[in-house]
């Protein structure tokens, strides 16, 4: 009977040690997760955006799907122009002198193709659509487009975001839950990364400036 007891207090002794080191060490092995794969995300949201800025300076709208994102970058084209400031004398009827005139002169110097312009010779951005995650790559990100009214004019945006959950797909649960209720000036708030707006004219990110910082 001793012995038994002995031994069952060494097993009670071995599981609640555990579970303090658990209890210590599950959220900050967490974070450090949680911190590597929000960069991953993140620098994956960064190509999407440099393609979206490029698809709108291309095409006046920004794109509302990988597909068209990815065949634009294939194919799209940059106009290289140079913009300079010249003068002329005009003779004019009112004063009967002739009056300078100052104008700015738009020179095309060529075209640049967007892929080797924004991605060089890398084809990483043919998997724009997915969370770059192992584990959950086959995942994508939700992509949306729109035109909106800001000030009486008709301004285009678009939003891609992807859920906490599917990023901490296999974490702890509890941890997750707290995440998804971050409200934070160092941390990504609500239960989703989001780049761009469909409510606002923006291009950044819910991401603190640490994760830039980081990439830098």
């Amino acid at each position: 009977m001793k012995i038994a007891a002995q031994a069952i207090l060494w097993v009670l002794i071995v599981f609640f040690s555990y579970k303090i080191y658990d209890s210590i060490n599950g959220p900050i092995n967490f974070n450090k997760t949680k911190n590597e794969r929000y960069a991953q995300v993140i620098d994956r949201l960064k190509d999407i955006r440099k393609a979206q800025i490029a698809h709108k300076d291309v095409k006046g709208v920004f794109a509302n799907n990988f597909d068209s994102l990815v065949a634009f970058v294939d194919t799209g084209i940059f106009t290289l122009i140079q913009k300079r400031d010249s003068s002329y004398l005009e003779y004019d009827r009112t004063y009967r002198i002739d009056m300078l005139k100052e104008v700015v002169v738009i020179d095309t110097l060529g075209t640049v193709g967007v892929r080797d312009s924004l991605f060089g010779s890398s084809e990483d951005y043919k998997n724009m659509a997915y969370v770059p995650i192992e584990g959950a790559e086959d995942k994508t990100f939700e992509i949306k487009a729109d035109i909106i009214e800001k000030n009486g004019y008709r301004v285009p945006v678009f939003e891609v975001k992807v859920a906490k959950d599917i990023v901490l797909f296999d974490q702890d649960s509890d941890l997750v839950k707290q995440e998804n209720e971050t409200i934070s000036v160092d941390g990504v708030n609500g239960p989703a990364i989001i780049l761009g707006s469909l409510t606002d004219v923006s291009t950044n990110g819910n991401w603190p400036t640490i994760f830039d910082a980081a990439k830098q």
